[in-house]
């Protein structure tokens, strides 16, 4: 059966939602790492918040684990390379919690605006000091935006609405998109040259780390204010606390800590600062909001292969699932097929995809088909890692789609260059939605793939094939069917044959001494 351990906080309706779809459920809070090392490997699915820690360690001892489910955006507390590495799919959930840690951002930018904080704590101490708590409005102030993604676009969306102007720094925002939206696309020099508030809405990367530091505070208008309800390491709190000090930054409101819990920290008690714990997702709706959704995602990825919100493998909804399951059997038959006869260095692969299945979701077929292939020739490889594996090692990956409408109502063909030769299988489905290989080196064979199949070239002379037969029925091996295709008359010839048991190595040495034999392997195929 099924299991899913969820080792943090999360809303009861998460665990009802598992077993209403038939998966076994177990809530462990606050497990130690030892204690989640000893009985990871009972489960199939992990559902975690931002409190467990998904260690390489944690990764080893998981030899059933297929998915990790994190309640929320940020996965610093997954390793998602090792993850990747064991074919275990890391999944979170950004949508769940966006409004929920925009309108924080924008809390704080109003706090810091007015001086809410200092000036709440002023007023109950029993003083009224209404001459020094001078506010500035937002009205026709510049905000810039570092990171206009999902939750970054609902706060520009919110700071247009107050009638501010927002310039947003994002590489990956197109110009269209900008202007969707209503917001300036500019360079990060520009930005800080320009912003009167800055807020931070961008991942934590090795690009991205320390991205507000002292160099970057320099280039920044005097009396800048700064948000940060991202992650803390985009901030290098030496250089703010330096940068309040002085003056140059008005103020700053955090959210979030270069290290968490954040009991001692330098910039606590400064009179310029606004903090709170982490608060961004933190309302009623939004962890009720992800805690659903984790659990949702989790289960169609159990239960039906459908893959949402992945970190480290591609997007296949629910609805597609069902429809891709056959194409997917093909793409790792062609991939197996390619990859066992592969017995050298591989230098390019390219996976063609032609008439119907050209127009659906192909990138997960493309994972399962470099699965398929490189599975024979290394270990340890999955639809998850397959993508990685061929990049470590330098391998040319092409996904082609043609438009044209050929033999077959949809094909599929897998070709691999080596540093000796290229080779190429195609396949199609049939009514049946059986895959059938229906072409091996451009020659056009038509057969299905068993567990145990033959694979011959040959040169196309007479009496080869009772030779086979002959060879194969004196050692006792039964041909269940079998598929030939050849070149041209006379030429190279290329045979499929299923047979009902493995051919022992000795079968295949005889095949291979047929005067007409080029090449012969035996094939397994689950």
């Amino acid at each position: 059966m099924t299991r899913v351990l969820i080792s943090d906080d999360l809303s009861p309706r998460a665990a009802a939602i598992f077993e209403e779809r038939g998966i076994q459920v177990d809530q462990k809070v606050g497990l130690k790492k030892e204690e989640l090392i000893a009985i990871i490997g009972q489960y199939d699915g992990l559902a975690i918040r931002s409190a467990t820690k998904v260690t390489a360690d944690v990764l080893a001892a998981a030899t059933n684990l297929k998915v990790v489910g994190r309640a929320g955006i940020g996965v610093d507390n997954v390793d998602i390379a090792a993850a990747t590495a064991r074919g275990v799919c890391v999944m979170n959930t950004p949508f769940g919690n966006s409004i929920t840690t925009a309108e924080h951002a924008i809390a704080m930018m109003f706090a810091l605006a007015r001086e809410l904080p200092a000036a709440d704590r002023s007023t109950q101490a029993g003083k009224w000091e209404k001459n020094r708590f001078m506010g500035v409005e937002l009205y026709g102030k510049t905000l810039g935006v570092i990171g206009c993604g999902n939750i970054g676009g609902i706060v520009a969306e919110r700071a247009l609405g107050l009638k501010m102007r927002v310039a947003a720094y994002d590489p990956f925002l197109s110009p269209e998109r900008a202007v969707e939206i209503g917001v300036d696309k500019v360079e990060l020099d520009e930005l800080f040259r320009r912003a009167d508030f800055i807020t931070l809405h961008t991942p934590l990367t090795d690009a991205t780390r320390g991205i507000i530091d002292a160099k970057a505070i320099a280039k920044m208008k005097p009396g800048v204010r700064i948000i940060n309800c991202a992650r803390g390491g985009l901030v290098v709190e030496a250089d703010l606390k330096e940068a309040l000090d002085s003056g140059h930054v008005a103020g700053a409101a955090l959210d979030v800590f270069a290290v968490e819990p954040a009991k001692d920290n330098p910039l606590f008690g400064h009179e310029r600062l606004v903090a709170t714990p982490h608060l961004g997702a933190s309302t009623l709706e939004a962890q009720e909001n992800v805690a659903l959704q984790v659990a949702e995602q989790m289960s169609d990825f159990l239960i039906d292969g459908a893959v949402t919100n992945a970190l480290n493998m591609p997007s296949v909804t629910a609805e597609e699932a069902p429809r891709l399951r056959p194409y997917m059997k093909l793409a790792e038959q062609l991939g197996s097929f390619a990859g066992q006869l592969t017995e050298t260095g591989l230098k390019k692969i390219v996976i063609e995809y032609e008439g119907h299945v050209a127009g659906l979701n192909t990138r997960p077929l493309t994972a399962i088909a470099l699965k398929g292939l490189l599975g024979p020739l290394m270990d340890s490889v999955n639809m998850v890692n397959a993508p990685i594996v061929a990049k470590e090692r330098n391998i040319d990956v092409a996904e082609v789609k043609h438009e044209r409408s050929g033999d077959y109502q949809t094909l599929m063909r897998v070709s691999v260059t080596t540093d000796k030769y290229t080779r190429d299988v195609a396949g199609t489905l049939f009514a049946d939605s059986k895959p059938r290989i229906v072409g091996v080196k451009g020659i056009r064979v038509e057969g299905e793939l068993g567990p145990h199949i033959l694979y011959v070239t040959n040169r196309d002379t007479p009496g080869f094939i009772g030779k086979l037969g002959m060879t194969l029925g004196n050692a006792g091996i039964n041909i269940a069917t079998f598929a030939l295709g050849r070149a041209a008359p006379g030429e190279d010839a290329v045979s499929l044959i299923e047979v009902d048991q493995a051919i022992p190595d000795s079968v295949v040495a005889q095949i291979q001494a047929l005067p007409q034999v080029v090449q012969v392997k035996p094939l397994r195929f689950a």
